[in-house]
């Protein structure tokens, strides 16, 4: 072959291979997009379905035609009026976000200067956005600071890192990135469960983790598997889950409604299922049959009941459960446990009815 046949194939090559990677010298401009290895991902620019006015810069599915968005860098402060944005890797190793008028709209926040070149920031085929230094360490990484949505072997942390505990935050609408007010993680009180909240209010928590290191497998109907597991490490808690090799695209999701959901891509429908999904529409809701009521899933349709001594506070059990009789201090409520949950019933000791 001849030197200039080489040069050239050499040189497209490394275009190629550039196509992952931002670097100081190669910044992201609007319609630009860098593509994962294999091709698995795409990180650029892109608008909410039925929107022109305000862009993000995110990452997709790129080989999906239904556009499914896994990671939202400025979902607080989207580029707005339709001016251009560009996402540059600056020689301290920090991305920023900046619109046609400089504003920074997002950045992190390493300051790191390593005195050599080289570094870069790279879109994996795992859905991961490093920043990697020339000895391969990854300074930072879009996994340890996610949005609404979990990739296979993306730890979501249970336990708090300096404090502050990681959220997964669903989108405010179908088609608006913004953070709502339902947030899944771990339990600020026990590390041990994971749980929803709407706003401040907890909406759904799974049990309490048993020392288990694999909490839950699924066999897919088209032969695949997908293991949920918690892991243990460095004295932290993660949550995170795997898939067979022959699996299809699958990612766990916080639905702007609050639903946490497994999904999986039906290439001959050309559309997410849902694999499985929690809460359960009925029972699994935090506190859903209110005070003093019990959901009773044993029924063949789970419905509510009031404990011993109570009864429905109202039409439905939208206000709980009431007592039928006022406490009888003077003749005294006694305790009784049912269901690891302290109670009364009427019989007897008025320093027991003043207890509870």
């Amino acid at each position: 072959m001849a030197p200039l046949q080489v040069f050239v194939l050499l040189s497209l090559i490394c275009l190629c291979k550039s196509d992952d990677r931002l670097t100081p010298a190669k910044p992201l401009a609007a319609g630009d997009k860098l593509v994962s290895d294999n091709g698995v991902f795409a990180l650029g620019f892109f608008y909410p379905k039925n929107s022109t006015a305000d862009s993000y810069v995110g990452i997709w599915y790129n080989n999906i035609p239904e556009p499914t968005y896994v990671w939202v860098a400025n979902r607080d402060n989207p580029i707005t009026n339709a001016s251009p944005g560009k996402l540059v890797l600056t020689n301290n190793s920090d991305l920023i976000l900046s619109d046609s008028q400089g504003r920074a709209l997002w950045t992190t926040m390493n300051n790191f200067t390593s005195g050599t070149t080289g570094n870069a920031a790279i879109l994996l085929d795992s859905g991961n956005l490093v920043i990697r230094m020339p000895n391969g360490t990854d300074i930072w990484q879009s996994f340890h600071h996610p949005t609404d949505t979990i990739l296979p072997g993306m730890p979501l942390p249970l336990s708090a890192n300096d404090d502050i505990y990681t959220r997964l935050v669903a989108w405010r609408g179908p088609d608006e990135p913004a953070t709502s007010d339902y947030s899944m993680g771990g339990d600020p009180s026990s590390d041990l469960q994971v749980v929803i909240w709407n706003g401040t209010r907890p909406y759904w928590r799974r049990s309490a983790w048993n020392g288990e290191l694999v909490t839950a497998s699924y066999q897919g109907s088209a032969g695949f598997i997908m293991t949920l597991r918690i892991v243990y490490r460095g004295g932290k808690l993660y949550m995170t889950f795997t898939v067979s090799d022959d699996s299809p695209s699958m990612r766990m999701v916080l639905h702007y409604t609050g639903m946490f959901r497994f999904l999986a891509w039906n290439s001959n429908s050309s559309t997410w299922e849902v694999f499985t999904e929690q809460p359960s529409p009925s029972c699994d809701r935090y506190a859903y049959c209110g005070p003093f009521g019990y959901c009773d899933a044993t029924e063949t349709v789970p419905k509510c009941n009031c404990l011993s001594g109570f009864e429905p506070d109202g039409v439905n059990f939208s206000r709980g459960c009431r007592r039928k009789e006022d406490l009888k201090c003077d003749g005294g409520d006694n305790y009784v446990v049912w269901d690891d949950t302290i109670i009364t019933t009427n019989t007897t000791s008025q320093e027991m009815c003043v207890k509870f």
